[in-house]
């Protein structure tokens, strides 16, 4: 880029929402210089975009909700040259200081740009790491509602007449739901009729569910093992848990620059704790909090399963360490070994698709 081009750039920001996006650039010099707001559909992605060059010389764009919303302006951006970075929300403190607004908002975005706060760069959304994040928010749902089904189910027996809730109370689900599902009438008073009725949807509500996840973990199992295979490979690692970490990772991995950006990414890296004479770190209650169970539930697994884990746990706790410490330090550890595998995986994946 030549000087003339250094000298007219402009930040661009967004604040980005479901039916309309509003934008704002700035100088290089911090100057705003217009706003303007635009709905979410690609002829209003380039009329913002061609809105921005008008002002002057675009390369880098602030923009809020890269994953959801701003997505697809995120993509528009990126194909059209100009390096995109996500944007937290607005510090609160900062924000009851200043007011809060659409353009407000969307100036913030390009001075958090500008003074090189924002520096993550988003996800691609593009390949096997969607994927792998669309079957585990809609298996999650599915867990969900299939728990609140037998529970709601339970719930109703409970309140039930004696001999209805004796004959088909079961403490396994599964023989629970059978008793249920194809349940003759249990009566011809109103209740009766509305008790049978109401029990045999909600088994058969409980048994379309069941088969959903069985359906969503057969697919999981199947891309995992297709493109994740060094990562399924390790100990404890199942299809569920290895899905969550390349989902976190992203279809873009060179946005971790390193193993310790992974482990911030999942909540796994120590913040340090230490006052006076007592030297310790804590645990990180930040990250993804569904790649921080995943690591959690690979260290379980390790230290019921794996020696060379369940020699480390006798030997922290001979020192002195909890069990929240000694997870902690696990988590971490797992961070480290796994990280080359979701790399590799990724770039192998990448040239298959």
């Amino acid at each position: 880029m030549d000087e003339q081009s250094i000298q007219n750039e402009v930040i661009l920001g967004v604040d980005t929402h479901l039916d309309t996006h509003v934008a704002a650039v700035i100088s290089n010099a911090g100057k705003l210089l217009g706003t303007l707001a635009t709905p979410t559909n690609a002829n209003g992605y380039l009329t913002l975009l061609t809105w921005a060059r008008s002002l002057g010389c675009i390369r880098r764009a602030g923009v809020e909700g890269t994953g959801t919303y701003g997505a697809g302006l995120a993509r528009v951006l990126r194909e059209q040259g100009v390096e995109v970075l996500e944007v937290n929300r607005p510090n609160r403190a900062k924000r009851r200081l200043q007011g809060k607004s659409d353009p407000t908002d969307a100036e913030n975005a390009a001075r958090s740009v500008l003074a090189g706060e924002a520096t993550a760069i988003p996800k691609f959304q593009s390949g096997v790491a969607e994927a792998m994040r669309i079957i585990s928010v809609a298996r999650r749902s599915a867990v969900k509602a299939k728990t609140q089904t037998i529970n709601q189910l339970r719930a109703i027996l409970i309140s039930a007449p004696q001999d209805i809730r004796e004959r088909l109370w079961k403490t396994k689900p599964e023989q629970c739901i059978a008793g249920c599902a194809h349940l003759r009438p249990l009566g011809t008073t109103t209740l009766l009729r509305t008790l049978t009725s109401t029990l045999r949807l909600l088994a058969k509500r409980w048994l379309v569910l069941a088969d959903e996840l069985k359906e969503f973990d057969t697919q999981m199992e199947q891309l995992t093992r297709r493109s994740a295979p060094h990562l399924r490979e390790q100990f404890g690692v199942g299809s569920q848990t290895a899905a969550t970490l390349i989902a976190v990772a992203g279809d873009n991995p060179e946005r971790l620059r390193s193993e310790s950006a992974l482990a911030a990414l999942c909540g796994a890296s120590p913040l340090p704790a230490s006052s006076g004479k007592t030297i310790r770190h804590r645990l990180n209650r930040g990250g993804d909090r569904s790649a921080n169970n995943a690591l959690w539930t690979i260290a379980m697994v390790r230290m019921r399963s794996e020696p060379r884990t369940r020699a480390y746990v006798v030997r922290r706790t001979a020192e002195g360490l909890s069990a929240k410490e000694i997870q902690r330090c696990l988590k971490r550890y797992i961070i480290r070994e796994l990280y080359p595998l979701i790399l590799a995986d990724l770039t192998d994946a990448a040239k298959i698709s």
